[in-house]
C-alpha cells in the first residue's frame, strides 16, 4: 500500500499514486500506466450517447473519476516549493538515476517524460519481453526512438508508437533498410562494456554505432528530438515508423507527407498489449535544421516493410504492416549536422497533434524544453527533503530515484480523450465510472479484483474537508462506491465485483457460477479484497453520516474472516494452525489449498495467475501471506492465529522460509505487521533488509517488475520509515534512513518534519541505533511509538524520534499505542 505517500505532497496527483500502488497490491500488472497498456480493467464506456440527456448524466457520472484529479494540472504546475527556505537538496533530480531496473524484469522505462506526462519518449532495443521499450543489456540493438511508453508492468510490450530513426547513409533513397529488424544497429560501447546511453529527468540520449547521437526531450504531450549525424553524412535522413509498437500491431494506417513542408501526418490502429480490442493514435512529425536551414526534403517517400516508393506522398491500408515515411534532408553546409525531430502526438486526431506541438514547443529549443522539464521534476521532488548528513550517496540516490519513478505513470492525458471534448484535467485511468478502466474504448479487465473503493476511501478519508475545492463531488463519489459494491457485472471474471455472492454469503464461494458464467479463480483472494474494500466504504459511510451504511459496510468486512480455516497446518510447521482457504456455498472447506501454494515451497510449482488452470483459489501469492491481509483488523487475525507469540512466530516463518516475496505486492505489508504484536523492532530489522537485500541503484536494482511505481513507493516508503494503512488516517512508524526528512504540502501549504535524533547510520542487518524508543510532537509526548495519524501532515508540526539499540522496546503503554484495528474499538 505505499503509494499514499503522494497525499503527504500533494493531493490530486496522489490519487493516482494511491491507486497505482494498490491496483498493484495483488496483482503484478498495474490498473494505471499510460493509455492503452489498456485493455485489463474496469467496466465498458458507452461508444456514443443517444441524447444530450444521456451526455449529459454522463458526464455527471465521469465527474467521480475524476475527482481525486480535477485540480491535478494546477497543482503540478504550481511553482511554489514549499520546503525550506534553503532546502538541504536544492536539485533532487540531480540524484536520479532512470536506468534503475532496466534489467532482470524491471521493465523500468528511463526516457525523457514530464511528471505524469502522456508523451515518454525513449529508445526502443530488440530485446524479448521488452514491456518498457528499453533494455540495457548491450546484446540487444537499437531499432527506433518511439513517443509512447508505459514502465515497470509485466507482459508483452505495450505502446512504443510512432518511431523515429535515423540513417547516415543508405546505398541510395530506396535502398534504406526502413523496417525495424533490417534498421537495428547496436549502441556505441563505454570501457565497461555497457551501452553508452545517458538519462536524467526530462532527457535522454544514446551514441549509436552509426556515429549519430540521439538525444529526447519532452512536454506534455510532444516529443523533440535531436540527431546529430557525423560530418561524413552527405544525405542525413530519417524515417517516421507509423506501425511498429513493439507488437508490431498497427493496422487501417493513413499516411501524408507534405513534400514542401515534409511535415508528415498519420494514424493508425494498435492492439492492446494485454487482452482484447484496439486504440487509434495520430501523430504530427515536423523536422527542422538546428542552427541552419534545412529546406525542403531532398528525397521523399512512403515505405512498407524494407519497400521504399520514391515520391509517394500517402498511405493508406486495412492492414499495410510494417510501414511509414522516409526523407532526405540537406546537411548543414558548415559546422555540425543536427536535425531537429518534433513529434506531437493524440488520441483525438492529426490536426490535434499538430496543435499539441505547436503549442507547446513553438521556439525549437531543445535547451530550453529540456531545462523546463528538469526545473518541474526539481520542484516536484524537492516536496519531500531528506536530510544528507552522514547518509550513503546510493541511499539517496535510491530514495530518490524511486519516488522520481512514482510519478512516470500514470499519464496526463487532458484533451486527450476523444469521447469527452474538455479542458478539465483528464486522466487515463479515470475514463469510465469508476476508476478502474484507464481510458480506452473497448472493454477492459479487473485483474485479481476489485480495488476501486479503497481508491475513493483513501481520497475522501484524507481529503473531504477539501472536496470542494478540489472540484470533487462528494455524492458522486459515494455513488460509485455502491455501485461497485453492489451492482454485478454481467462478466464479473472481467470487471467489477461477483456482488451477488458476496452480498449473498459474504464470501466467494468456489462453485462455479452458472447465472453469469464466470471464471471459478482467486475466490480466497477476493474474498478479502472485497471485505477490505467494503471497510473503505464504511470509512466513507461514516464521514458523512451515514451511520446505517457505516455499520452495514464495516460488518461485511468482517467477511474475510469467513475464509479462515482453523484445521489447516503449514506442512513441516505444525504450529502454525489456521489458514484463509476455498470454501462452498454451503460453508463446507471442501477444496485444499496446500499453504505453500505459489511460493518458492511449493512442491507442484502450480499456477496461479490470471489464467483457467488457476483453480486454488489464490493470485500471485500464497496462502501463507495472503492469510496475513485484513489491513482493517490484524488485531482479530492475531487472535485466531493464536495470540502475539504465535502470530510473531508465523510472520517469522514467511520470512526464514522464503514466503515473504519482494517481487510482488501481497507481500508488502508483511514486515510492518509485527507492530499489531507490539514488536516494532522487528518491522525495523526487517524493513531494513528488505531494502539491504532487494534494492539498489544497478540497472538490476530491482527485485522484479516495478509495476508502475509499486516497487519504487515502496522503497520510498520504507526509507521513510512510514508505512500506510489505506482508507484510514494511520501510517505505520519505523526509523527512517536519514537524520530528517520533510514533507510539504501545496493544499495545507505546511511541511511536517520527522527527526530521528541519535541517528547513528543504517546497519543492512537491521542491528544498531534503528529502534524507536520515544516520539515527540512539537515537544510533547505522543501516544505511541507504532504509528502516526494523518493530521500530522495537515500542519506544521516537528516529528521527534528519540533512537535506540534495544529492538525489544514496544509501542508504548497507553491505551492507543497499538495501532487500531476494528474488533478493538479502532477507526471510530
Amino acid at each position: 500500500m505505499p503509494w499514499a505517500l503522494d497525499y503527504l505532497v500533494h493531493p490530486s496527483v496522489a490519487a493516482t499514486f494511491f491507486f497505482n500502488h494498490f491496483c498493484h497490491y495483488d496483482h503484478e500488472y498495474p490498473c494505471i500506466s499510460s493509455l492503452l497498456h489498456s485493455t485489463r480493467y474496469g467496466y465498458k464506456c458507452p461508444e456514443r450517447f443517444a441524447s444530450p440527456l444521456q451526455a449529459s448524466e454522463y458526464r455527471s457520472k465521469r465527474r467521480s473519476q475524476e475527482m481525486q484529479l480535477s485540480g491535478v494540472l494546477a497543482l503540478l504546475s504550481s511553482t511554489v516549493l514549499l520546503c525550506t527556505a534553503d532546502p538541504l537538496i536544492p536539485n533532487p533530480a540531480d540524484y536520479v538515476l532512470p536506468f534503475i531496473g532496466t534489467t532482470n524484469g524491471g521493465h523500468v522505462f528511463p526516457g525523457a517524460t514530464l511528471p505524469h506526462g502522456m508523451v515518454k519518449a525513449g529508445l526502443d532495443t530488440n530485446s524479448p519481453g521488452n514491456q518498457a521499450g528499453y533494455d540495457a543489456d548491450s546484446q540487444y540493438d537499437a531499432i527506433g526512438f518511439s513517443q509512447l511508453h508505459d514502465s515497470g508492468t509485466g507482459g508483452s510490450a505495450s505502446l512504443s508508437n510512432f518511431k523515429i530513426w535515423p540513417f547516415a547513409s543508405c546505398p541510395s533513397f530506396t535502398e534504406c533498410p526502413t523496417s525495424p529488424t533490417s534498421r537495428a544497429v547496436p549502441r556505441k560501447l563505454l570501457s565497461d562494456g555497457s551501452p553508452d546511453d545517458a538519462a536524467s529527468p526530462g532527457y535522454f540520449a544514446s551514441n549509436l554505432s552509426t556515429d549519430i547521437r540521439a538525444e529526447l526531450t519532452t512536454t506534455r504531450r510532444t516529443a523533440l528530438h535531436r540527431y546529430t549525424f557525423p560530418s561524413s553524412s552527405a544525405e542525413p535522413r530519417l524515417v517516421v515508423d507509423l506501425t511498429d509498437d513493439g507488437l508490431q500491431s498497427g493496422y487501417d494506417v493513413t499516411l501524408l507527407i507534405d513534400p514542401t513542408t515534409a511535415r508528415v501526418t498519420g494514424d493508425a490502429w494498435f492492439e492492446g498489449s494485454f487482452g482484447p480490442g484496439a486504440y487509434h493514435l495520430f501523430t504530427c512529425v515536423d523536422f527542422k535544421g538546428e542552427n541552419y536551414e534545412i529546406g525542403s526534403p531532398s528525397e521523399y517517400g512512403s515505405w512498407s516493410f524494407n519497400t521504399v516508393t520514391q515520391n509517394k506522398t500517402n498511405l493508406s491500408g486495412i492492414y499495410s504492416g510494417s510501414s511509414g515515411a522516409l526523407l532526405t534532408f540537406q546537411p548543414a553546409t558548415t559546422g555540425t549536422t543536427s536535425i531537429l525531430v518534433r513529434v506531437g502526438v493524440s488520441f483525438i486526431s492529426s490536426a490535434q497533434a499538430c496543435s499539441n506541438a505547436e503549442e507547446e514547443i513553438s521556439d525549437w529549443d531543445f535547451e530550453r524544453v529540456h531545462s523546463d522539464a528538469l526545473a518541474q521534476w526539481n520542484e516536484l521532488l524537492g516536496r519531500v527533503q531528506v536530510d544528507p548528513t552522514g547518509v550513503e550517496e546510493e541511499k539517496i540516490q535510491l530514495f530518490y530515484s524511486s519516488l522520481y519513478r512514482t510519478h512516470i505513470v500514470p499519464a496526463d492525458y487532458s484533451g486527450e480523450n476523444p469521447r469527452w471534448q474538455s479542458s478539465e484535467p483528464y486522466y487515463d485511468s479515470y475514463y469510465c465510472w469508476l476508476p478502474e478502466c484507464r481510458g480506452a474504448t473497448i472493454q477492459q479487465w479487473v485483474q485479481g479484483g476489485s480495488n476501486a473503493d479503497p481508491i475513493l476511501g483513501e481520497f475522501f478519508v484524507k481529503y473531504n474537508d477539501h472536496a470542494t475545492a478540489l472540484n470533487i463531488s462528494i455524492s458522486d463519489l459515494y455513488s460509485s462506491l455502491l455501485t461497485d459494491s453492489q451492482n454485478e457485472p454481467g462478466d464479473w471474471d472481467l470487471q467489477g465485483r461477483q456482488a451477488v455472492a458476496w452480498d449473498n454469503l459474504n464470501y466467494v464461494p468456489d462453485e462455479f457460477d452458472s447465472d453469469f458464467g464466470g471464471t471459478n479463480t482467486r475466490q480466497v483472494s477476493r474474498t478479502l479484497e472485497y471485505a477490505f474494500g467494503d471497510f473503505a466504504i464504511s470509512q466513507v459511510a461514516k464521514l458523512i453520516g451515514n451511520d446505517a451504511d457505516a455499520a452495514k459496510f464495516a460488518k461485511r468486512s468482517n467477511g474475510a474472516f469467513n475464509m479462515w480455516n482453523p484445521n489447516v497446518t503449514l506442512p513441516g510447521f505444525p504450529g502454525v494452525i489456521g489458514m484463509m482457504q476455498q470454501k462452498s456455498s454451503t460453508g463446507a472447506f471442501d477444496m485444499y489449498t496446500d499453504p505453500r501454494h505459489c511460493s518458492v515451497n511449493d512442491p507442484t510449482h502450480s499456477t496461479c495467475y490470471l489464467d483457467g488452470n488457476n483453480h486454488d483459489g489464490f493470485y500471485e501469492s500464497s496462502p501463507m501471506v495472503y492469510s496475513q491481509f485484513v489491513p482493517h483488523d490484524t488485531a482479530q487475525l492475531i487472535t485466531l492465529q493464536g495470540g502475539n507469540e504465535s502470530f510473531i512466530e508465523r510472520l517469522n516463518i514467511i520470512f526464514n522460509q522464503s514466503y515473504f516475496d519482494p517481487t510482488d505486492e501481497p507481500s508488502q505489508q508483511i514486515p510492518f505487521m509485527y507492530h499489531y504484536a507490539n514488536r516494532p523492532g522487528l518491522t525495523t530489522k526487517q524493513t531494513r533488509q528488505v531494502i539491504s537485500e532487494s534494492y539498489n541503484t544497478s540497472v538490476s536494482g530491482l527485485p522484479g517488475n516495478d509495476d508502475s511505481g509499486a516497487m519504487g513507493s515502496y522503497a520510498v516508503f520504507l526509507l521513510a520509515g512510514l508505512y500506510p494503512v489505506p482508507a484510514t488516517t494511520q501510517y505505520l512508524l519505523s526509523s527512517p534512513f536519514f537524520p530528517s526528512i520533510s514533507f510539504s504540502n501545496p493544499l495545507f501549504n505546511t511541511t511536517t518534519t520527522i527527526k530521528a535524533n541519535n541517528w547513528a547510520g543504517n546497519p543492512a542487518d537491521g542491528v544498531g541505533t534503528v529502534y524507536i524508543a520515544n516520539v515527540m510532537i512539537n515537544g510533547e509526548q505522543y501516544k505511541s511509538n507504532c504509528y502516526l495519524e494523518w493530521d500530522l501532515f495537515k500542519t506544521d508540526v516537528v516529528i521527534e524520534l528519540t533512537l535506540s539499540d534495544d529492538d525489544s522496546l514496544g509501542c508504548g503503554n497507553g491505551a492507543d499505542a497499538l495501532p487500531p484495528s476494528l474488533s478493538t474499538g479502532g477507526f471510530n
